[in-house]
């Protein structure tokens, strides 16, 4: 199904943000064709297959960080596949679809950037979060994010869960005096959103979305990924947040225009991983290595240091560099 079908199977993407002030989300059900989607998750297998080395991972068991082709157990799916959206232009093409960019810059009151992109095959089992805690908008509210069902959700699978009003929660101050995570305090923002939640009366949500619905989140809505109850059940999903396109201005972040929206240009997420690592099937990202360490690139052209690679090897690894 075109694009263009897409929009008229739901003409006014509007109506479905009227309550998003009051509750801290909207659900646009049915937004994007089967077919539509089939097509991205096919992009996607094919970037997996052919570009393993520039896949970045997080290992939902583990939280470890690597590259997909180094990563432990594949089969198994039980990763967070980041930032898909540099390398594949079908998941831009869903993040940013304009009757979607259209709704989004209606809920931000300026045009959405789309700064990052999650993919997921299993439940991701996350604790309950706000996301502004970790992605701190310049401007307050600047930030928002979506939820794109991949395939139909099964209750045992590790749906989204999530607590409607919860926007509305004062945010945490950290000692820092700001509202950004500080891994010293987290127990106690969690105890605190705890409290805030028995006091509002905030009832648990949870969504069994079906394949093409969307589910589009406050920054501060509190939600989670609830218990995988059958681990041989997959929960295909794309999360993708967006920053205002003013608060990209303002830290000089260089932005790419698409459809009625933009995407964030940039590097992707640095990995650490042993040098003996690298080599055959994963070669060294010397360019990558480079542009996120000018003095390492300096040394180079000064003839200081014969590569990055060599760098890495012998002092950024240990120095906790990324590559």
């Amino acid at each position: 199904m075109s694009l263009a079908l897409d929009r008229i199977r739901y003409p006014d993407a509007f109506a479905g943000t009227a309550h998003f002030g009051r509750d801290g989300y909207s659900v646009l059900e049915g937004f994007f064709s089967h077919a539509r989607i089939d097509r991205a998750v096919a992009a996607v297998r094919s970037v997996l297959m052919e570009r393993p080395s520039e896949v970045v991972v997080d290992c939902l068991r583990s939280g470890r960080r690597t590259f997909w082709s180094q990563a432990r157990e594949p089969a198994s799916r039980n990763f967070k596949f980041n930032d898909l959206y540099l390398l594949c232009g079908e998941v831009r093409d869903l993040a940013l679809d304009p009757a979607l960019a259209m709704t989004l810059e209606d809920l931000l009151g300026e045009p959405a950037v789309l700064c990052n992109s999650l993919n997921f095959e299993k439940g991701s089992s996350q604790p309950k979060h706000i996301d502004s805690l970790y992605m701190t908008p310049r401007t307050p509210h600047s930030l928002v994010a979506t939820w794109v069902a991949l395939e139909d959700v099964h209750p045992d699978a590790g749906p989204l869960v999530y607590y409607p009003g919860s926007h509305k929660i004062p945010l945490y101050v950290f000692n820092d005096g700001t509202h950004h995570v500080s891994r010293d305090e987290i127990v106690d923002w969690f105890d605190y959103i705890d409290v805030q939640i028995r006091l509002r009366g905030l009832r648990e949500t949870t969504f069994l979305a079906r394949k093409g619905d969307v589910f589009i989140w406050h920054a501060d809505l509190v939600h989670g990924g609830s218990p995988i109850r059958d681990p041989g059940r997959t929960r295909g999903s794309l999360v993708c947040h967006y920053f205002g396109k003013a608060d990209c201005a303002e830290r000089g972040l260089q932005v790419e225009p698409l459809n009625q929206g933009y995407w964030l240009r940039r590097q992707r997420q640095a990995v650490r991983v042993e040098p003996e690592a690298f080599g055959g099937h994963c070669p060294f990202p010397e360019d990558d290595y480079l542009e996120r360490n000018p003095d390492v690139r300096q040394a180079v052209r000064a003839g200081e240091c014969t590569s990055g690679r060599d760098h890495y090897r012998d002092f950024g690894f240990q120095e906790g560099r990324g590559v």
